[in-house]
């Protein structure tokens, strides 16, 4: 038996491969699925199932190409209802794998159909599960997300309690734990760092996982502190529940090469949105008039999910040498599959064809603190509510970065605002939807909070709210 973790950093996402005397299972694919082909082939194995842990809601799952090129069976969970073959297993559900057995676990909460598959050796002992998102390493799936279901978040909340209470609790303390994601997934609040536990663990430091918590209890703390899921999130879920393009059709499209005439042709007659995806310092010091920056260097994919509201945006891309068919992949993985191509030669063939640049201004972190001491400045914070709370300037305006788009007339064109997140990549992403939409009076802090707190700039120290 071999188990094998295939972690995707950028967005918390763990796939895993089980192979057994030739026979191999896939479980929530990335999009991309040549990789489980290949691995497969080298292990003279044949993928023989694709067991998806529910409708994913943070990414494209690989599930329906990797069935396509492989003959392999999509396996959910009870209840799921899809637009192509799949076999939707009951309860209980005892799947062949070579010399091991996978037991179909149903788990609702995260969502109706939501399922945790449990890995029995050779000998009949239970010896690893995958919990999808039912269970996390120090947190559980948020229960907000079913697709187009009269039940409450507090009403999937409950099925969650029952499926942690009588599905995975009464397993044994040295069954290993391989979840969905870490920490980093908006799948949940207070994910663990570690990508691999053991269940005895989880019931010791878990706080869903208390044994005498009521599920009044377990509902309360469940929901509390949740925010609002990213927009692209229900997208998603319907992309994996409906189908989608293939994978090998996205890359084609979306890969193209243009020169700057033809890319300047699109931007202003087809709308298509000009993406940059450099580091945010190259963005600082010059980018094409209207484009939008979110670098690869950072949590790219989830960000362009959460800030650009149109899955269907048509998108040409502005990439560092090389990385266009890495850009165009790790769109498609959140259903961005609209790439129309990418600026042949970068910023420099731009520059080259007479074509206009701009640039932001920024500010060391010594330099801001000095000015910030001298007299009030504009101070615009994007952060997450969290990050804000721990520790922040003084008289800082808060707009989370996720609600920029929501939040714009916050901001006043007239005034010069000096923008900060915690280490410089989310304040150019702020700085660039502004400045697209006219807002050209905007100061970088370059370094950002984690900077300017090694400065002597005042700032507050996190204060509990008392409880009434």
């Amino acid at each position: 038996m071999k188990i094998e973790q295939l972690y995707t950093g950028c967005l918390a996402q763990g796939a895993y491969y089980i192979e057994s005397e030739g026979e191999v299972a896939i479980i929530d694919p990335l999009r991309e699925v040549q990789q489980y082909i290949d691995k497969a082939t080298a292990n003279n194995s044949k993928i023989k199932y694709i067991l998806e842990t529910h409708f994913h809601a943070d990414f494209v799952s690989g599930h329906v190409d990797l069935a396509k090129k492989t003959g392999a069976t999509i396996v959910f969970g009870p209840g799921a209802t899809t637009e192509y073959n799949i076999h939707t297993a009951t309860d209980g559900e005892e799947l062949k794998l070579g010399k091991v057995t996978i037991k179909v676990l149903h788990t609702p909460g995260h969502t109706l159909e939501s399922a945790t598959y449990l890995l029995i050796d050779e000998n009949r002992k239970e010896h690893a599960i995958f919990s999808g998102d039912t269970l996390f390493l120090g947190d559980v799936g948020r229960p907000d997300l079913a697709i187009k279901s009269n039940l409450t978040k507090e009403d999937l909340a409950g099925m969650l309690f029952d499926s942690l209470r009588h599905k995975i609790m009464p397993l044994a303390d040295d069954v290993i734990v391989y979840p969905a994601h870490g920490a980093g997934s908006a799948c949940g609040k207070n994910l663990s760092k570690e990508t691999v536990g053991v269940l005895g663990e989880q019931k010791r430091t878990n706080y869903a996982l208390r044994a005498d918590m009521t599920k009044e209890e377990f509902v309360k703390e469940v929901l509390e502190g949740i925010p609002p899921p990213p927009q692209y999130f229900a997208k998603n879920a319907m992309m994996n529940k409906m189908g989608y393009d293939t994978f090998e059709t996205v890359l084609k499209t979306g890969n193209v090469a243009l020169n700057p005439e033809d890319f300047e042709a699109l931007a202003n007659h087809e709308s298509a949105l000009v993406l940059d995806v450099r580091t945010e310092s190259e963005f600082l010091k010059g980018h094409i008039p209207n484009s939008i920056f979110i670098g690869l260097n950072g949590g790219f994919a989830p960000w362009v999910g959460a800030l650009i509201k149109d899955i269907k945006q048509p998108l040409i891309l502005v990439v560092p040498e090389g990385k266009s068919e890495e850009a165009v992949t790790r769109l498609s993985r959140v259903g961005y599959d609209n790439t129309l191509g990418y600026l042949e030669g970068g910023l420099e063939a731009w520059k080259n064809a007479g074509k206009d640049i701009e640039t932001i201004d920024s500010i060391s972190a010594e330099e801001f603190a000095a000015k910030a001491k001298e007299g009030k400045l504009n101070i615009l914070d994007v952060r997450k509510d969290g990050e804000y709370l721990s520790s922040h300037i003084i008289d800082a305006q808060h707009i989370p970065l996720d609600f920029i788009n929501d939040k714009m007339n916050e901001v006043e064109k007239d005034k010069t605002y000096y923008v900060h997140c915690a280490g410089g990549y989310r304040s150019v992403i702020a700085e660039s939807i502004l400045k697209a939409r006219g807002f050209n009076k905007l100061v970088d802090v370059l370094g950002g909070f984690g900077a300017i707190k090694d400065t002597d700039l005042p700032v507050t120290d996190y204060v509990c709210p008392t409880t009434l």
